[in-house]
């Protein structure tokens, strides 16, 4: 069996998709090492990973995109976070290595530094993407502003002309940084940003078509899987139990990013509404808000429980708590502040599988009536849990490292 070392950026929405598909690994006999968020280190180690915080570093490089004028400065704000992060996780993946000897890597996408210093190793190597995939696709219109797909002559032409907009302030920030990182490991030089991501040669993607655009020129180390979910451990509130009305979950980023209006927002929109209101708010602070009678109010509880009994999820548009409602088959309603939350909106959206409404024209009115009109689109929810399910998620994805990392023939996937 082989020793596997994987590495996560400071986000508890990087690690947790990835937890399952460490489980699924560590059962068929592997020795998993972690390097991670401090916080999490005992939490994983609990489960027999042999874990230990990533640098001090590369915790302190504070995700602060939030405070950008607009989408696409944030987006440049991002890009600037995760380069000054590479002069740190690089290094530090390196001594990882040294330390824990591995036969393979699984690399967190948004550690540049890692997805290199794993490059210039030399042994098999993947990584792993929890969020839609920046990539440069005919098929897809370009990563960042959550466009809709093109559709005919005119769309293709706006995507030509609107990609070099769109991505130049990315690769104008991001190119000379991470060359010099790559220099020092080196490397050669990226020519553009899409180069950093077809290096590997595995990518685990956590999610499948249809949700994500249909694409004829995937490049073939992409394997989608299907979102893969995990929860902390935690206990069920006996207030949860009690509720008989339709449930509707409304939630916040786990990384701060001043979106806790989108609570008041939901609050008001569904206090004379016939259904209870479960929302969290992992990041925000909660002190001025006013629950109406029929909600309840947490700073934590496992989504998973609330959305096995939902009939909406409200979100701000993260990957995993938006998946994770889908998969289940509960409709979305995304109200994307910033990140990739505009694309998984539009993802949303063009899937039918719920409504989008964009964080500028947020107020209680306009919230309502996308509220109703995605508890009605349940057909279109249920068809990407399917899609999901068919994906195979953890044991896909356990699959995929052993086969193409570790030469292993694959397992049969258990009936979705």
């Amino acid at each position: 069996m082989a020793r596997i070392l994987a590495y996560t950026t400071p986000g508890q929405g990087h690690l947790f998709p990835l937890i399952p598909i460490l489980d699924e690994l560590h059962s068929r006999g592997h020795q998993i090492a972690l390097r991670t968020l401090a916080s999490q280190v005992a939490l994983m180690q609990a489960r027999g990973f042999a874990a230990a915080p990533i640098s001090e570093q590369v915790e302190a490089i504070e995700h602060d995109d939030w405070r950008a004028a607009n989408p696409r400065a944030a987006l440049g704000h991002a890009v600037s976070i995760f380069c000054a992060r590479a002069e740190y996780d690089a290094p530090d993946l390196q001594r990882a290595i040294a330390e824990e000897q591995p036969d393979a890597l699984l690399v967190d996408i948004n550690s540049w530094g890692g997805l290199a210093a794993a490059e210039a190793w030399g042994g098999p190597w993947a990584m792993y993407c929890p969020y839609p995939m920046p990539l440069r696709s005919k098929d897809a219109p370009p990563f960042g502003p959550g466009l809709p797909p093109a559709n005919g002559p005119f769309g293709r032409l706006r995507d030509r002309l609107l990609r070099p907009i769109v991505l130049g302030t990315v690769e104008k920030t991001m190119l000379p940084s991470l060359n010099g990182v790559r220099g020092g490991l080196g490397l050669s030089p990226l020519a553009q940003v899409d180069d950093m991501f077809r290096r590997c040669p595995l990518v685990v993607y956590m999610t499948a078509e249809p949700f994500e655009y249909p694409r004829s020129d995937w490049p073939a180390s992409i394997v989608m899987v299907g979102p893969c979910e995990w929860d902390p451990p935690s206990d069920t509130p006996s207030w949860l139990a009690d509720i008989t009305q339709p449930i509707v979950l409304v939630t916040t980023s786990s990384e701060f990013q001043h979106d806790e209006r989108l609570l008041q927002a939901t609050f008001d929109a569904l206090a004379d509404e016939p259904v209870a209101i479960v929302a969290t708010a992992p990041s925000v602070d909660v002190s001025h808000l006013r629950p109406p009678q029929n909600a309840h109010l947490e700073r934590f509880i496992p989504h998973g429980q609330v959305l096995d009994r939902a009939v909406c999820a409200v979100t701000h548009g993260g990957m995993g708590v938006t998946q994770k409602a889908l998969a289940r088959g509960v409709p979305v309603c995304v109200v994307p502040f910033g990140r990739d939350q505009l694309e998984v909106a539009r993802r949303v959206d063009v899937a039918g599988a719920g409504t989008r409404l964009p964080a500028s024209r947020l107020d209680s009115r306009r919230l309502r009536a996308k509220i109703h009109k995605a508890m009605a689109m349940s057909d279109g929810a249920k068809r990407i849990a399917a899609a999901f399910a068919h994906a195979g998620g953890p044991i896909a994805a356990a699959n995929a490292v052993e086969t193409h990392l570790l030469r292993v023939a694959p397992r049969e996937l258990l009936p979705g």
